[in-house]
């Protein structure tokens, strides 16, 4: 299937899969020109970041419990970054919520993403991949930058904001996935589990693991991975990239 059509076929079922991830760290600092083909690519792609609920189990499942947020820390979050977009939509001039007496694990580094949908459409979503600040303060920042940052979207409005859904992505830290060969590398990969980052000079791309929904088979996944970065479908094969791994745990509204 020929990556345009791929395309195409997701955006005749209504799936949106579209984000605009943030990273200062230098193992994926993108070029000018390469971020530039990235940014034209996202824009161009409409698969879903976040999986129905039910298949939530799923992606927790490559989380140690250390890892791991309760659901109600999770709905605690949720709560912080609808406050944090309400307050700036309504310019309220609220004073900084305290971090003082918070879970040790909400000051923690982690990676975060915040995705807005409107009637299942995606309306804004944008992250870290790599840790930038504290899990509470990364979903504040993400919060306000996919509300009103997203270069895909016009800034979310106030008519808008009722019918806002919101969903909140914590991300453990990638790690380097040794692999031998290309069978090495399909024999250790996860579907279903595993968010993958791949790199080879300045070329670069990262599906999260709710995108093995739609890419099943562990050759497409990695073929669409690869074309995203801007090489050839088959670049996995040759044994030379760069591959790291992560998971997500996700809670809704």
């Amino acid at each position: 299937m020929k990556l345009a059509h791929f395309y195409r076929t997701f955006r005749s079922f209504g799936i949106f899969f579209s984000f605009f991830f943030i990273i200062s760290s230098a193992p994926l600092q993108l070029a000018d020109a390469e971020k530039g083909r990235q940014m034209k690519s996202l824009r161009a792609q409409k698969v879903s970041p976040l999986p129905p609920p039910g298949n939530r189990g799923i992606k927790e499942a490559g989380m140690t419990n250390p890892d791991k947020l309760s659901e109600e820390q999770g709905k605690y979050l949720l709560g912080v970054a609808r406050r944090t977009i309400e307050n700036e939509i309504l310019d309220r001039q609220q004073p900084r919520e305290s971090d003082d007496d918070l879970p040790p694990t909400f000051l923690e580094e982690r990676g975060t993403f915040v995705t807005l949908t409107i009637g299942g459409g995606l309306r804004g979503c944008i992250g870290h991949i790599i840790a930038q600040e504290s899990l509470i303060e990364g979903i504040r920042v993400n919060a306000i930058n996919a509300a009103f940052r997203d270069p895909r979207f016009r800034p979310l409005s106030k008519k808008e904001w009722k019918k806002v859904h919101i969903e909140i992505s914590i991300l453990t830290d990638p790690k380097p996935l040794s692999y031998s060969d290309a069978d090495d590398l399909l024999r250790k990969l996860r579907p279903g589990i595993d968010g993958v980052i791949i790199k080879k000079g300045y070329h670069q791309s990262t599906f999260l693991p709710q995108v093995w929904e739609q890419l099943p088979r562990k050759e497409e996944f990695l073929n669409h991975l690869c074309l995203k970065a801007g090489l050839g479908g088959d670049a996995w094969k040759k044994g030379d990239l760069q591959v790291s791994t992560y998971q997500v745990q996700a809670f809704e509204e």
